[in-house]
């Protein structure tokens, strides 16, 4: 199947959808919501939809065909031969309530996974009801003067240009004031990313959608007086009431008399009072304390930090597992499950073993991991300390980790592969290695540098870098180190991480710091452009024993000018561009800055995020030296070289 790119190639069968030009999806032939850089050009029965574009399923001769559904999503499907049905393999639009059209006017849409894939309910906001199939103002403003705002965390009407005016605004208020300056301006919405963005939604308000994953929060405009209705989208911006209110009050002064002598009386009398009853309650509580503070300590209720992570019982965790049947990971901190909670939110649930300390220590570590925010890291949603467990909630990152896409299973056999016994991921290109290599770059310099607490990740590899959605790399097992058990980590002079990947100081016995994630991080940088593992010789006449890849890497591309070797051949023909020429010589480079024996030759994270940025200029990199162990005696390196 061939599609055209100069018209419409699909239409769904409502007529409300089409894609137009083989790449852009519209609605009613004038908006469009969704955009792909490439070209839908041609899908054949392997699952190869375009350059970047592969079925789940991909690899395996199979019927499909692809669809422009009724709800606007282009989907691919698969004919399952045994199960005699057709099951989905892609879907071009992840968040099923971006495409317009999903609700009507002032609508907002929310979405819910059913099966494989998701449902759309379509909520009336604040300030408005539903009536029959419309959604409208409860009040209608009389008075623009006498108007206020309504706020919707997680909220965003992207009405178009006919509907949308943009402004590049300094804070919230200006934007407030760029609304209620027009007449037809129905709201507004206003990006919490520190941009300034703010969007006037005048006319209409159309296509409202709520995710989690925008930062926009959007302010609808009611009647001041008349309206009273209160947002049920919270949870951006309000801050969490955890005290009671209590209204006190103070005693009238008594009329001043001249009976002293009374109210000296008074006073001892108040005081003697004070002093039984704070001996009596005092007893009363030792009494108590002596006879519950078992109860309290094994149910954490006196060390439990205020604010932090939400805490699960094991009963939970263990029915959102399954009784922790679907494992989907296995390192050096223990087991991974993934598991769905009550509220459907699918989960990674990392059951820790040789963990240090009792809960205090336990409860503390983890309150100051899960107060580390960044884009590019696995979000702690909570934890469980019950029953001599210690388990961590994570969120679920679906796309799994870098190492299935870098390292394919070239070797393996064609009937492993035909079977399914080895899963091929689809190949990453160079512009997503590129983002991957710049994002995992970026949040390990907020370790390093922007986090309250100083924290060394330890153990920088592909297994540790997790792909979302649409590839954006968030690092896991972050900030676990300090929760290891001290003779855990007392093997082979204190050696952290994984052969392969660590720094010459962890054998040397030297100090370790921050450099040491640097070496790690320069090694996976090695590995992204050439697509192998760093202990796989390629093309060398080098003895094994001596074979250094950052060497041979330098080696081919500074002497021998020949770059291409050291390149992934999977993707080598797609290095001609001229943007993938200078991100990979980046990478490149900045991997031989990071590689570099001494910790004090390596640059610091944010000057390697920087240097693959390129808004730093990077000399000409030293060769990385080999370094070895040449005798263990007692557990110990005796000899480096």
């Amino acid at each position: 199947m061939t599609l055209t790119t100069n018209g419409t190639g699909l239409t769904s069968r409502n007529s409300k959808f089409q894609l137009v030009n083989a790449r852009d999806l519209v609605f009613n032939s004038t908006s469009t919501y969704w955009s792909w850089n490439g070209n839908f050009k041609r899908l054949d029965n392997n699952g190869h939809l375009d350059d970047s574009v592969f079925a789940a399923d991909f690899g395996t001769w199979k019927l499909r065909r692809l669809t422009l559904d009724d709800d606007g999503n282009i989907r691919l499907y698969s004919f399952d031969a045994n199960a005699r049905r057709w099951v989905i393999t892609y879907r071009a639009v992840q968040e099923i309530c971006t495409i317009h059209g999903s609700c009507g006017p002032n609508f907002i849409c929310k979405s819910s996974v059913s099966g494989d894939d998701y449902n759309v309910t379509c909520t009336c906001p604040a300030g408005f009801h539903q009536v029959g199939d419309q959604c409208q103002l409860k009040t209608p403003i009389s008075n623009q003067n006498k108007t206020k705002f309504i706020r919707l965390d997680y909220v965003n009407y992207s009405g178009g240009p006919n509907y949308s005016l943009g402004y590049q605004t300094y804070s919230l208020d200006s934007c407030r004031k760029e609304c209620l300056a027009k007449a037809s301006c129905l709201g507004f919405g206003y990006m919490f990313d520190g941009t300034g963005s703010c969007v006037l939604q005048v006319k209409q308000l159309l296509y409202g959608f709520w995710s989690p994953r925008t930062q926009t929060a959007m302010y609808l405009r009611v009647d001041e007086k008349e309206e009273t209705d209160n947002s049920s989208f919270v949870g951006m911006s309000d801050l969490i009431q955890t005290v009671c209110p209590v209204n006190l009050t103070l005693p009238t002064i008594p009329h001043r008399t001249n009976t002293r002598v009374r109210h000296i009386l008074t006073l001892c009398a108040l005081f003697v009072v004070e002093i039984v009853l704070g001996v009596f309650f005092f007893s009363a509580f030792l009494k108590k304390y002596v006879k519950y503070r078992d109860v309290a300590r094994t149910l954490g209720l006196e060390l439990l930090p205020a604010g932090g992570p939400k805490r699960f019982s094991y009963a939970e965790l263990k029915a959102a597992t399954n009784d922790f049947s679907n494992k989907i990971g296995k390192g050096g901190f223990g087991e991974v499950y993934k598991g769905e909670l009550s509220d459907h939110r699918q989960v990674a649930v990392k059951c820790l073993k040789n963990v240090a300390g009792g809960d205090g220590e336990f409860w503390a570590e983890v309150t100051i991991i899960a107060r580390m925010h960044h884009l590019n890291l696995v979000r702690l949603w909570g934890f469980c300390a019950e029953k001599g467990q210690r388990i961590l909630v994570y969120e679920y990152v679906p796309n799994g980790s870098l190492d299935k896409y870098l390292f394919r299973r070239d070797r393996a056999g064609l009937a492993d592969r035909e079977s399914g016994a080895v899963e091929m991921k689809p190949i990453l290109d160079w512009s997503i290695r590129y983002r991957i290599a710049l994002g995992v770059a970026r949040v390990i310099a907020y370790l390093h540098e922007e986090c309250l607490e100083w924290v060394l990740h330890c153990d920088i590899k592909p297994e540790n870098i997790l792909l979302g959605d649409d590839f954006c790399p968030k690092i896991s097992d972050f900030g676990l180190a300090k929760l290891r058990k001290k003779e855990d980590m007392m093997t082979m002079s204190r050696m952290r991480g994984t052969r392969g990947y660590m720094a010459p100081e962890w054998v040397k016995n030297e100090p370790i710091t921050s450099k040491a994630d640097v070496y790690s991080f320069g090694m996976v940088l090695l590995e992204i452009v050439s697509g192998v593992r760093n202990i796989e010789i390629r093309g060398s006449t080098t003895d094994s024993e001596d074979w250094y890849f950052p060497g041979w890497a330098f080696d081919k591309v500074f002497k021998e000018m020949k770059v291409e070797d050291l390149l992934d051949r999977n993707i080598k023909e797609q290095y001609d561009d001229k943007t993938h020429v200078e991100n990979v010589n980046r990478m490149i480079k900045t991997a031989m800055w990071c590689l570099q024996d001494r910790p004090e030759m390596r640059p610091t994270m944010g000057k390697v995020a920087k240097m693959l940025e390129g808004s730093v200029e990077i000399s000409e990199p030293r060769k990385p030296t080999i370094f070895f162990i040449s005798e263990v005696e007692d557990g110990e390196a005796t000899s480096l070289k």
